[in-house]
């Protein structure tokens, strides 16, 4: 059979993997790569930190210029979408559709600046000939619907998420009804999104792992009262989320000699903010590797209130054997078997609280993890999905 040719068009090229978007961004073109189609993967970024010889993906750097945040605010596209949308990667994508392509995938919400042009490539050859995928990563109304309603920001700055997320729900909108076939990381996403856009074709594509894993761990007396956060917190809505959780774990967890260790990177003018609030809680950035960090902590916490669904540090968590507590929405896509082995607690106060009650039940924590990693070992491969994707590709 003829190779499948696929362009990805992306928000940045995924490398550094220092973010859970840019880790499925990556896995999932690499994985159908891995299955013989040709992915040319278009993103801005620089294309040097790609490891060498690490796919068969062919990799397009537009160089790293964006447009400001400010000149985004005088657009019809929400901040994402408008600040990517620079001549430079529009004259990258007008070049790519002088070319034939038998698929287009528009990778999240933020390159719809980029969807007219893919529909008029789409329309102007047989019909059938060119199938447009968006790659979703969350449903972006509902998070941002949540964000505008849940954040404690200035009236000022609640008007600006306001607007953008009128923009976001327009683009996504637009988007999925465009599309012929949505990928979604959650069941609940491929749902909501599908249903309200009335698409037909839906696949759900839940993250893969490929990263170390802990063949055998106990928790113990000697394990330090310790939990870990891990993330990327350059996002508003990471940040959010961060630092409701802090302001309602910190005063708790030193009441009861439990230490946070947050691990991932956080901005500046909000790490200062926070480090002048807390006792128990310490900020250790980015870090190439945080086995050290995983292996001494008795319990792992996703604190998600805002934006839930299936976050990959779940994985990480689940194959270094770290009991995991998280809030109920944020474990959507979770198999429930699985979720029934973590700590799920419905509102940030009952998880700091469940946190606390069973920091100390050494038993029960090791069997959760032990339950996690074995339920979680034949459940999450990135060549399984490569394999789903490129079959629903085929049936277009």
């Amino acid at each position: 059979m003829q190779r499948l040719r696929c362009l990805w068009i992306a928000r940045y090229i995924p490398y550094p993997l220092d973010a859970g978007a840019k880790v499925y961004s990556a896995k999932l073109a690499e994985s159908l790569a891995a299955q013989g189609a040709q992915v040319r993967f278009l993103g801005i970024g620089d294309s040097d930190s790609i490891p060498p010889g690490s796919s068969e993906v062919d990799w397009i750097s537009i160089g790293d210029a964006r447009r400001s945040n400010l000149r985004a605010v005088f657009s019809r596209l929400p901040n994402a979408a408008a600040v990517d949308a620079t001549d430079a990667y529009t004259r990258a994508v007008q070049k790519q559709l002088d070319e034939d392509w038998d698929v287009i995938v528009l990778d999240g919400y933020g390159t719809g600046w980029a969807l007219d042009l893919c529909t008029g490539y789409r329309a102007s050859r047989a019909k059938g000939a060119v199938s447009l995928v968006h790659v979703s990563h969350n449903h972006e109304e509902h998070l941002w619907r949540s964000m505008v309603r849940d954040s404690r920001t200035s009236p000022l700055r609640k008007w600006a998420l306001w607007q953008n997320y009128r923009k976001v729900r327009r683009l996504e909108r637009q988007i999925v009804a465009s599309a012929d076939l949505l990928t979604t990381v959650t069941d609940e996403d491929a749902e909501s999104l599908g249903v309200k856009a009335g698409v037909a074709r839906t696949l759900t594509l839940t993250p893969g792992y490929d990263g170390q894993i802990v063949q055998e761990r106990r928790i113990g007396a000697s394990t330090p009262r310790r939990v870990v956060l891990m993330g990327s917190f350059r996002w508003v809505v990471k940040q959010e989320n961060l630092s409701r959780f802090i302001e309602l774990a910190d005063a708790r967890f030193c009441q009861h000699g439990i230490e946070l260790d947050v691990v991932g990177d956080v901005p500046d003018v909000l790490l200062s903010t926070l480090r002048r609030q807390v006792r128990a809680t310490r900020f250790h950035g980015f870090v190439e590797d945080a086995s050290q960090f995983l292996a001494n902590a008795r319990i792992a916490v996703v604190p998600e209130a805002i934006g839930g669904g299936f976050k990959l540090k779940f994985l990480d968590y689940f194959f270094a054997r770290v009991p995991v507590a998280t809030l109920t929405k944020a474990a959507a896509g979770l198999p429930q078997e699985v979720r029934k082995q973590t700590l799920s607690s419905n509102s940030l106060q009952q998880l700091v609280e469940s946190i606390v009650s069973h920091i100390d039940r050494l038993d029960e924590l090791n069997q959760m993890q032990e339950q996690c990693f074995n339920l979680s070992s034949a459940r999450f491969s990135w060549p399984d999905r490569g394999r789903n994707l490129i079959g629903a590709l085929s049936r277009q």
